[in-house]
């Protein structure tokens, strides 16, 4: 995608190894933890190509072409569209005569490419590689087996160019999807949260970081997802002491939902055991 490599500092303390979650979840899977192995440093990786996306339906649409210049290098996206219409974003954009009118394009500057060919797959396909699998026997969401030549392309994880480091993949697409009023894609990128593995608990607060910044506060489901996962995880974060940076940064909502969460769960431990809740104020 870009082609200048960066590298940043991570916790030796990493996410899960789940790679199942429940079908009637729409939380973190149980199992979703924090390992100890250590997530490598590496560089930006290349996009997927917009052509891969759509090679296999654009012959069989007749609906005018659109260009879109995504990202700060201008990478170059086709679309038929009446598929772009599909999403009120770009129906707007389309409608109110946001092209430009020499070029004829749309452009994204603010866009990450990898997670903008996630989106135009998902509108052509209804799904984003690695695609979301439903395992009938368990009752349960898997993600579709991945051959040697494609780990390249499904990494958990992508540069995004706003905090200089690595988010995760999923949640920056259900950032897009709120953007772009793609409710359906929400939901797909929910479910696929806790199907990762070897994210780094600075990745993780990042991305929790990111989601609060890129989501409205009426829209708390991706939100409580990491809300969840950071308590059932709290031993692993307060060891790694990348929480204590985060939140001696602070400025966020974050910090205060997370409060109120364990306040929560102390409650609900305090109410099974049969201890009366504390009724002290600080």
């Amino acid at each position: 995608m870009f082609s200048s490599s960066r590298q940043f500092k991570t916790s030796s303390k990493s996410f899960s190894k789940s790679q199942k979650v429940n079908k009637s979840s729409s939380s973190f899977s149980k199992d979703s933890g924090v390992t100890k192995r250590r997530h490598e440093p590496r560089h930006r990786r290349p996009t997927t190509t917009s052509s891969s996306t759509t090679a296999d339906t654009m012959m069989s649409n007749t609906s005018s072409i659109i260009t879109l210049v995504v990202g700060s290098e201008q990478r170059l996206f086709a679309a038929h569209e009446d598929v772009l219409c599909a999403s009120p974003y770009f129906a707007s954009a389309l409608r109110n005569g946001y092209l430009d009118p020499v070029t004829k394009r749309i452009a994204l500057p603010d866009e990450e490419p990898e997670i903008f060919s996630s989106v135009l797959e998902y509108l052509y396909k209804g799904d984003y590689f690695p695609r979301l699998v439903h395992n009938k026997r368990r009752h349960s969401y898997e993600l579709e087996q991945i051959h040697d030549d494609e780990r390249g392309s499904a990494e958990s994880t992508v540069y995004h160019h706003s905090v200089d480091g690595d988010l995760l993949k999923d949640t920056v697409i259900y950032c897009a999807a709120e953007r772009y009023g793609l409710d359906e894609l929400k939901k797909i990128s929910l479910r696929k949260q806790g199907l990762q593995s070897g994210i780094q608990c600075s990745t993780i607060l990042a991305s929790a970081r990111y989601a609060y910044a890129n989501t409205p506060d009426s829209d708390s489901k991706l939100r409580a997802h990491y809300l969840a996962l950071i308590i059932r995880s709290r031993s692993t974060f307060k060891r790694s002491g990348t929480m204590q940076l985060e939140m001696f940064n602070g400025g966020t909502q974050l910090f205060f939902d997370l409060f109120v969460a364990l306040s929560n769960h102390v409650d609900d431990i305090s109410s099974a055991s049969g201890t009366p809740r504390s009724n002290r104020f600080i």
